[in-house]
């Protein structure tokens, strides 16, 4: 039996087209969003469903990319997997904010305690994702019990958001890349990630 999650990115919105700061805005797909999504889909991008157990963040950008990709499949939504809060940053782009005192050094410090104004701090939403992915890492040793005698393997699907697959990866793989930014997956696209007892030990990209 092979173990494997898939970390899907939702599709291109208006906050990744204007360059937006944006979490918790819950933002619909562009038409073109959703067409990209398509011709991927359409081109054989993304994994079978299968007998995925399937989720999502639950806001509405990555409901519609699960839809897009997979129809009205049955789904679980976990909500700690949703995007950092920006709070009153929201939806405003880095012209707007950069004469702000203090905000490289802000943006810059991803562990950092203090939170954005409004917000949260990104150690608390890297705190919260990684509760999020334990959550989830849970439901999938659930589905490896259940397909232990049938020679099934175990998948399952997680449509959810740049920022918070970053932090999976960079959790998961801490020696493969120096930081954060580097996991970032372009919008629609996202990793296959490999477990063996349990735990993570290769990662595709698509």
């Amino acid at each position: 039996m092979k173990s494997y999650i898939h970390f899907i990115r939702h599709g291109v919105t208006v906050g990744n087209a204007n360059r937006w700061f944006y979490g918790w805005s819950d933002v619909d797909l562009l038409p073109e969003g959703v067409e990209e999504l398509k011709s991927l889909r359409d081109a054989g991008t993304y994994p079978p469903l299968m007998d995925a157990d399937c989720y999502t963040s639950g806001m509405r950008r990555t409901e519609q990319t699960f839809r897009t990709i997979y129809g009205d499949t049955d789904h679980r939504q976990i909500a700690a997997m949703k995007e950092l809060n920006f709070g009153d940053w929201e939806c405003k782009t880095w012209e707007e904010l950069k004469d702000i005192p203090g905000i490289i050094n802000l943006l810059g410090d991803m562990d950092g305690m203090e939170p954005y104004p409004g917000g949260e701090s990104p150690y608390g939403f890297r705190q919260r994702v990684l509760g999020g992915l334990n959550e989830l890492l849970g439901y999938h040793r659930l589905k490896e019990l259940s397909h232990r005698h049938s020679g099934q393997d175990a998948v399952s699907i997680m449509v959810c958001h740049g920022g918070v697959i970053s932090n999976c990866m960079f959790h998961m793989f801490p020696e493969e890349r120096e930081n954060f930014w580097q996991w970032l997956p372009d919008p629609g696209h996202g990793y296959t990630v490999f477990l063996e007892e349990g735990e993570p030990v290769r990662y595709e990209t698509f």
